[in-house]
């Protein structure tokens, strides 16, 4: 059975970290590099930082800042936000990431996901999909949660991974800064349905949801960031709370 991770999540705009509830009402949570760097020393699996605006203002990833974050962390580190060509991912990836986080360019051309899978291996490629419940069914939203598709969130999770995406990013719109636990029903069920990871996102309010996204909702990797950067929850006492607890922690 493969270890669980955490994963802090560094939501940047105009170069500070940001968080906010639904994906609104955005505040600052502090400095992406000072972070990166305390999440790294205390033990994080990985780090995922997210320009959460870099699609709607139709602008690049902060590949400098980018930079400065990779060279003060010593743990795999993805990057998300306005990537939608090789040429991004190169650059990302030249910046120090090791993976790349794919969204709105995804949902606008598919195809993308095969030629970044080609060119650059499955294992640096993850999709993310921000997911809200609509009338009763899960739909995929673009453009940083603003934009409503037609796209059912099981399907597009497994037509991504088809594609080649080798992780999925799975973050719930309904549950996302509310500390109300995961959406681990949703969760579960994509989960057993793909044979790739599923990080879970959106929710994480106490210790106790993160060991329900683990055994309840079947998620490879939780993902979470206010608990975190508020100092709600240290990253060394979750870990030994969920190994206390039988879940198998990355050490």
């Amino acid at each position: 059975m493969l270890t669980k991770r955490i994963i802090p999540c560094l939501d940047v705009k105009d170069g500070k970290t940001v968080k906010g509830v639904n994906f609104l009402n955005l505040r600052d949570a502090g400095d992406p590099v000072e972070l990166g760097a305390l999440y790294s020393q205390q033990g994080a699996d990985e780090l995922v930082f997210l320009d959460i605006t870099a699609t709607l203002e139709k602008r690049k990833t902060l590949v400098e800042l980018v930079k400065r974050v990779a060279q003060n962390i010593n743990i795999p580190f993805t990057i998300g936000g306005g990537i939608g060509s090789i040429e991004d991912v190169s650059a990302c990836l030249n910046a120090g990431a090791d993976k790349v986080s794919v969204n709105s360019s995804a949902i606008n051309n598919p195809a993308l996901i095969d030629q970044l899978s080609r060119e650059f291996g499955n294992q640096c490629i993850v999709v993310a999909i921000d997911t809200r419940n609509v009338d009763g069914n899960n739909i995929v939203h673009s453009h940083g949660g603003t934009k409503p598709t037609t796209l059912d969130t099981f399907k597009w999770a497994k037509e991504m991974q088809e594609r080649g995406a080798g992780e999925l990013l799975l973050t719930s719109m309904d549950k996302d800064g509310t500390k109300s636990g995961f959406a681990n029903e949703l969760t579960s069920f994509i989960s057993t349905h793909v044979s790739i990871p599923i990080i879970a996102s959106g929710g994480a309010g106490t210790m106790e949801h993160f060991t329900d996204v683990f055994t309840i909702g079947k998620a490879d990797a939780a993902l979470a960031a206010s608990i975190f950067h508020f100092k709600e929850i240290g990253i060394p006492e979750l870990k030994t709370f969920l190994s206390e607890k039988g879940i198998r922690m990355r050490n």
